[in-house]
């Protein structure tokens, strides 16, 4: 039976039809998800993909969390779904407060868009068991509210926890605190990262395939759950 991964598409979603192509690449069905769903069609997993949700108008994220789709995410994703928030999906997340901390403007005040080295620090958890500790991969990020904050408390926490699941290298594109690009929650089924790996799926398209890890951790996650 082929594993159904769920991708949500909210008014502004740009990056939908991306995630989906990548999980296909990876060997999975690719199912979508309206905004206005409740019912998950029995998928299992979910991805919160990239783009503009509601125009990010009063914040990023902030409106597309009380979308009805989301009362089930959250409650799937508390059952341990794995869940993973991309891009605005990030923001997503820490609004329904799946994830902790929040997305802020760029230090620079200005939309970044380049090919970004990143180090993975936690390959333990659903979405990057293809990965391992310490390995650097390149793929493309472009954001404009990317900047990863977090009290001094909850930063030392993750840090201690291992919950910190990719940092930035070589440069940070947006003041993310402590160089962060990526974080998880206590189960590990939870992650959310600024960067885009549904964009470095193919080698004709992307600037590296490394994004691939993603799409196929988690569908080997869920063959052997």
């Amino acid at each position: 039976m082929t594993t159904r991964i769920g991708v949500v598409t909210f008014p502004g979603s740009l990056d939908d039809r991306d995630a989906q192509r990548a999980v296909r690449l990876a060997g999975g069905e690719a199912v979508p998800l309206w905004h206005r769903d409740t019912n998950l069609h029995q998928v299992d997993a979910v991805i919160l993909p990239g783009g503009f949700s509601y125009g990010d108008y009063l914040r990023c994220g902030a409106i597309a969390r009380f979308s009805p789709v989301m009362e089930t995410v959250i409650e799937q994703a508390k059952a341990g779904m794995p869940v993973l928030g991309i891009c605005n999906g990030f923001q997503v997340l820490c609004e329904s407060h799946l994830l902790p901390g929040a997305l802020t403007r760029n230090d620079h005040l200005h939309f970044i868009c380049r090919d970004q080295k990143l180090r993975v620090e936690n390959a333990a958890t659903a979405w990057t068991s293809d990965y391992t500790e310490g390995q650097e991969i390149t793929v493309p990020l472009k954001n404009g509210e990317g900047g990863y904050v977090a009290d001094e408390r909850t930063l030392d926490e993750l840090e201690a926890e291992g919950r910190v699941v990719f940092r930035y290298l070589d440069l940070n594109p947006n003041g993310s605190r402590r160089d962060i690009a990526g974080v998880t929650n206590a189960a590990g089924n939870v992650v959310g990262l600024m960067p885009h790996p549904e964009h470095a799926v193919e080698a004709l398209t992307g600037p590296t395939t490394d994004g691939l890890g993603f799409f196929t951790s988690v569908l080997k996650k869920l063959v052997t759950a």
